[in-house]
Parts: C-alpha cells; sequence; structure tokens
C-alpha cells in the first residue's frame, strides 16, 4: 500500500487563507476605486477582466517556471510584486494607466494563489483530506477580505484600503516562508534536483514547454478534470454576470444578494472538509462530474424560483456545498494523475481553462440575454452546459473503464 503523507505544516493552511484572500481583496477594491473617479460601467467592467488577461497566457509558463526554480520561490516572487504595485493604484486616476496597473497587477495575485494550490498539492502528494482543509481554510479568505476591505474603503478611501492590501501580501510572505519548498524536478522530470539558477531568458515563454503541459492531456484524469472544471468555472461565470442583474430585477436589495454570495462561499469551505470522504464513495471522477451536472442545474434554475429569498438561499447554500466537495477531488486526481515533480504544469493548465471559461461565459451570457432575455439566458446556456456535460460524462466511463481493465487482468 502506497504510505500516507505527512501532515502539512499549519503555515500552508495560513497561506491559503492569505493568497485567495489577497486576489479577492484586489477584485472588491477596484470596482470601488473605478466609481470614485467616475467611471463608466463599461470601463469598470474592463478593469475587473483585465486581470485574468495575462493568466490565459501566461499561467502554464509559469507553472513551468515553479516545476524548474522551485513553486515557494517563484510564488514569493508574484506576492512581492503585488505588494510593491498596491501603492500605485491610489497614484493612477486614469483609466489607461490604470487598466495596464490592472493586468500586471491582476496576472501577479492569479500566480500567487496558483503558487498555493501547486504548494499544498506538492506537500500533501494529492491527498484530498489535505487538500479539502486548504480549501476551507481560502474560503475564509474571500468572505473576511469583501468585509475588511469594504471597511477600509469606508474608513479613508483608495489610501488605506490599498495599503492594508499590501500588509495582507505581508502575512502571505510570512506563511509561505515558514513552509517548506517543494522538491525541484530533474532533466527526466522525476528525480529531485537543486533548483536551477534563473537566467533572464527563462523569462520568455518557450514553445516545448506548452507543449508538454498540453499533453498531459492525454491523460485521461486530466482531461476529463480539465473539462469538469469548465464547466463549474462555467456556473461561476452565470453568478458573476447576469445572475445579479437578474436579482435586482426582480426586487433583491444589495444585502439580500451579498447574503446569497456569502451562503455559497461558507458552504463551500464546509463542503472542502468532506472531500477526504467523498474520494472514497467510488470513483472520485464521476463523483465530480455529478456535483458538477447539479450545479449547473441549480444555478440555471434561478428564474424559476420566483425570486424567493428562502429557495434562492437554499440552491446557492447546495450548489456551494457540491462545489465545495469538487474542487479539492479536481486537485487531488490531477496531482496522483500527473505526479509530484508535474504539480505546476498542471495547475498553470487547470489555471488556464478557469481563466478562459472566466472571459467566454460573461460575454456570451450577455449576448444570449440581449436577444431572448435575462430569464431565458439562464435556460440557454444551462441546457449547452448540460449538453457539453454528455461528452464529458462518455469520456470519463470509458476512463473508468480502461483503468480497471489492468485490475481485471490481474
Amino acid at each position: 500500500m502506497t504510505p500516507r503523507p505527512s501532515r502539512p505544516p499549519t503555515s500552508i493552511y495560513i497561506a491559503g487563507l492569505f493568497a485567495m484572500g489577497y486576489t479577492e481583496f484586489y477584485t472588491f477594491l477596484i470596482p470601488l476605486y473605478g466609481l470614485s473617479l467616475g467611471m463608466s460601467a463599461g470601463q469598470i467592467g474592463m478593469l475587473v477582466g483585465g486581470r485574468s488577461l495575462l493568466a490565459v497566457f501566461l499561467s502554464i509558463h509559469v507553472g513551468v517556471l515553479m516545476d524548474r526554480f522551485g513553486t515557494r520561490r517563484v510564488t514569493l516572487f508574484f506576492v512581492w510584486t503585488a505588494m510593491a504595485l498596491a501603492p500605485v493604484f491610489p497614484l493612477l486616476p486614469w483609466f489607461l494607466p490604470l487598466l495596464l496597473l490592472q493586468v500586471v497587477n491582476g496576472a501577479a495575485l492569479n500566480f500567487a494563489w496558483s503558487g498555493s494550490q501547486t504548494l499544498i498539492a506538492q506537500l500533501a502528494e494529492g491527498e484530498a483530506e489535505y487538500i479539502g482543509r486548504f480549501s476551507f481554510f481560502a474560503r475564509f479568505g474571500t468572505t473576511l477580505t469583501p468585509m475588511i476591505s469594504g471597511a477600509a474603503w469606508d474608513w479613508g478611501g483608495p489610501w488605506p484600503a490599498y495599503m492594508l492590501g499590501a500588509a495582507w501580501g505581508a502575512v502571505l510572505t510570512i506563511a509561505l516562508l515558514r513552509a517548506p519548498e517543494s522538491e525541484i524536478a530533474g532533466a527526466d522530470g522525476r528525480a529531485p534536483r537543486r533548483p536551477a539558477s534563473f537566467r533572464a531568458r527563462d523569462v520568455v515563454p518557450r514553445l516545448p514547454d506548452y507543449v508538454r503541459c498540453f499533453a498531459l492531456m492525454a491523460i485521461p484524469a486530466v482531461a476529463t478534470t480539465m473539462a469538469i472544471i469548465f464547466l463549474r468555472t462555467a456556473t461561476n461565470g452565470v453568478q458573476s454576470s447576469l445572475y445579479v442583474v437578474f436579482l435586482k430585477g426582480n426586487g433583491l436589495t444589495g444585502t439580500s444578494i451579498g447574503i446569497l454570495f456569502a451562503a455559497i462561499e461558507v458552504m463551500s469551505g464546509l463542503g472542502s472538509l468532506f472531500a477526504g470522504r467523498a474520494m472514497a464513495l467510488g470513483d472520485p471522477q464521476r463523483t465530480m462530474l455529478s456535483g458538477t451536472v447539479l450545479s449547473i442545474v441549480l444555478i440555471c434554475v434561478t428564474p424559476f424560483l420566483g425570486g424567493i429569498f428562502l429557495l434562492l438561499f437554499l440552491a446557492q447554500a447546495a450548489r456551494g456545498w457540491l462545489q465545495g466537495v469538487v474542487q479539492p477531488l479536481m486537485f487531488s486526481v490531477q496531482a496522483k494523475a500527473v505526479g509530484r515533480y508535474r504539480q505546476g504544469s498542471v495547475v498553470g493548465l487547470r489555471q488556464t481553462m478557469n481563466r478562459l471559461a472566466a472571459i467566454v461565459i460573461p460575454p456570451v451570457m450577455g449576448v444570449i440575454a440581449d436577444h431572448w432575455g435575462a430569464g431565458e439566458s439562464f435556460v440557454i446556456l444551462g441546457s449547452l452546459l448540460l449538453l457539453l456535460s454528455v461528452p464529458v460524462a462518455l469520456i470519463t466511463r470509458r476512463a473508468a473503464r480502461h483503468e480497471a481493465e489492468p485490475t481485471l487482468a490481474d
């Protein structure tokens, strides 16, 4: 039997809380800052979306750098980059310079979060129970930071709010420094070695790295989980776009909508604690797909709940629980499928799929709503996502059958 990995240090769970909160801190502040400068809704939308631009193209490259030079080492660079850029925001009241700053800073924040995910996958060796605990603490970050950053903004505006963001990064730095560094892959991608010295040319993405990273999709477990990730992120894209608009149009207050958003975060955190048990229910890929399909149904039935707050709350709570269980399972399955020394690469590939879905789904949702109406767009997009789930289910079934064949042969 494979020995159970040693328990990851507490510092990595603290890093998860502050890494995910680090991203949410700046995500929450940029719309407030844009509004205070009198920018239009379209400009604010571009500022919000700009944070994902570089992550789509460079997540794989940064993941490869983590495998090559050490996860903690690369992650700290991006944490410090975001800390250094924090005080620049209040100095830029113009749209185009602010957009450029948001693109660069958003990439640094995304890569800091990717590094934390990679580090827990390496230290936990793909164990779903430990990854679930990491996800549980990370949800504390997404729950606390909007309240903390909002209070700082109300108290003194952009300067104290963004400087508090830099202080948040300092705490994340301490947590990462107390966590052990991961082993570095050798030339064969397996044997550990000492970290290589960094050269200027390493900054430039290399095509062979991207080819090797996408080649991981040839592993059935990676391919199916990447497809499930796209479907799962699509439901988040629905929530971040027309969900708020639809509820506001049905008479819900901002406070009520905020409670619905908090419900999914809290239940996601609680659900992640059960990932270890869910791993033992049977084939984890089927469990992930079933949970994702139910999540699609729960978000797309929104127009049929009649704007009744209790029903909306229950739907959000159930969806949050399912997503909380599914996320650590995805991380675990991928981590075990690619091995210890390709964790950065698979996280980079995963982040690419996440950012791609985050960029594609909201505009598609908007186009559908413009032509057929907001309520109808939930049904149309939900039907499309469910149709996309069918080939994923077939691939998952074949993958499970393929994995079972050697066992039967034995």
